[in-house]
């Protein structure tokens, strides 16, 4: 069986950062974190879930139409931690930008989400 946190981790990059329709979008918000959590970028944070969900759009918004996020290696979940490796880039193409995303889990959900960008 699958630890909860890591499928947590793989439907956030599924189903939030690759998901371009915030409708959509906010019902996999809702389902991966917790009701004040808080998303930081370098030099950027939000808190809240409609916050999250608008600055996953921003983002999704100035990138290229057929980029997606994948997962590059295994996810390693360490207490109530987690760390998520992906590439970005065309589908089937070679990734343009990597990073990771760090998440921290309390009560069965995402408190904090931090995204590294390499």
């Amino acid at each position: 069986m699958k630890n909860q946190e890591i499928q947590m981790m793989e439907d956030n990059l599924q189903h939030v950062w690759n998901e371009k329709n915030s409708t959509i979008r906010m019902e996999a918000i809702k389902k991966i974190y917790g009701e004040e959590a808080k998303l930081y970028h370098t030099g950027h944070k939000v808190k809240g879930l409609d916050a999250i969900n608008e600055s996953v759009t921003t983002t999704l918004q100035n990138l290229p139409p057929d980029f997606i996020f994948t997962q590059l290696k295994p996810i390693t979940i360490n207490n109530n931690l987690g760390r998520l490796i992906w590439g970005a880039g065309p589908e089937g193409q070679q990734h343009v930008a990597t990073g990771m995303d760090i998440a921290h889990f309390k009560d069965g959900k995402i408190k904090s989400l931090y995204v590294f960008l390499d």
